[in-house]
């Protein structure tokens, strides 16, 4: 998945694992970052995504496709105040926007930047 742009996350490219069940699409896939990303809903260590339609507001409605926008949606516009990475989120609480895209960049550039030369 592309970094969305005008985000420390552009230029990035990251993967994702998807677990689909077999209750799909009566429940929603598991979705988790397989890369390193610097972000207030992804866990660190483990790449897992805090985002309401893969857990309770899932619906059959939704396809592969639009919980990929969703991710990248979020991705955009973070939701510091249910955050899994709680060094991100803190910083985008306290108004520390420079700071929270600063590490963002960072770790886009070492985990999701493929390298030159």
């Amino acid at each position: 998945m592309q970094g969305p742009s005008e985000t420390p996350y552009d230029g990035g490219v990251f993967q994702l694992a998807f677990s689909v069940p077999e209750q799909y699409p009566l429940q929603p896939p598991q979705v988790r970052f397989l890369t390193k990303i610097f972000h207030p809903n992804v866990h660190f260590k483990t790449g897992e995504i805090c985002l309401d339609i893969l857990k309770n507001a899932w619906s059959p409605a939704w396809t592969l496709q639009s919980v990929c926008r969703a991710i990248i949606a979020l991705m955009a516009h973070p939701e510091a105040d249910s955050p899994l990475n709680c060094d991100s989120g803190n910083l985008l609480r306290s108004g520390d926007i420079r700071g929270y895209q600063s590490m963002a960049r960072m770790y886009t550039r070492l985990a999701a930047m493929p390298k030159k030369g």
